[in-house]
């Protein structure tokens, strides 16, 4: 038997939860296709992730491996590129428990349309669903990062802007999507949810302002 340096038993149930929560962000369509990724930490060396180009509308718990935080195979699979914004985030943070990534409507046109670096989001009652965010009266500033194929740089830009003290839930890729982060993976979902919502409004909200 090949021993692992993480729990097998964490592994499988790591890779059933992401499968399955995979499944119902491919059916609300912020997912389409091979786009996007998703991973739960399983300890504080290693991680599981979605391999790379898998369909996320068939996503199975096959579809999942292993990666140390420096975003090596740990297991059987091809890790995607941008593994690496999940390891920066799991290994700056310790309480992270799991990192969402989507590629929505929403998200795209909003970022590549208004060419700001950061999409503010004010007065939502929704904002609520964010860990930490007690009333509708508050503002979350997300930041927004020029799409790259040097993810490394990228994660190193990501690091120096939360070292200013930015991005205290998500942040955005120009043209991409969003990645957001919580202790767990329902915490993170349920944030996922209420952000590609809020970001669907605000769409809205500027095409009905003529902003």
């Amino acid at each position: 038997m090949i021993e692992r340096p993480y729990s097998t038993a964490d592994f499988r149930e790591a890779s059933r939860a992401l499968a399955a929560i995979g499944q119902r962000i491919y059916g609300n369509g912020w997912s389409p296709a091979t786009s996007s990724n998703y991973s739960v930490r399983l300890n504080d060396q290693y991680a599981a992730v979605t391999q790379s180009g898998k369909d996320k509308g068939m996503l199975r718990e096959t579809d999942i491996m292993a990666v140390d935080m420096q975003g090596q195979a740990a297991s059987a699979g091809k890790p995607s590129a941008e593994t690496l914004l999940h390891t920066q985030l799991y290994r700056r943070y310790d309480k992270v428990g799991a990192v969402l990534h989507t590629h929505s409507h929403a998200s795209t046109v909003l970022t590549m349309h208004w060419p700001a670096n950061t999409i503010t989001l004010d007065g939502y009652e929704l904002l609520k669903a964010l860990d930490g965010i007690t009333t509708h009266e508050s503002r979350l500033n997300i930041p927004v990062f020029d799409n790259t194929q040097d993810i490394a740089a990228l994660a190193d830009k990501v690091d120096a802007a939360m070292d200013n003290g930015d991005a205290s839930h998500a942040y955005l890729i120009r043209g991409h999507g969003l990645y957001t982060w919580a202790a767990d993976l329902p915490t993170c979902y349920r944030q996922l949810e209420a952000l590609e919502v809020l970001l669907a409004i605000e769409l809205d909200r500027r095409r009905l302002s003529g902003v």
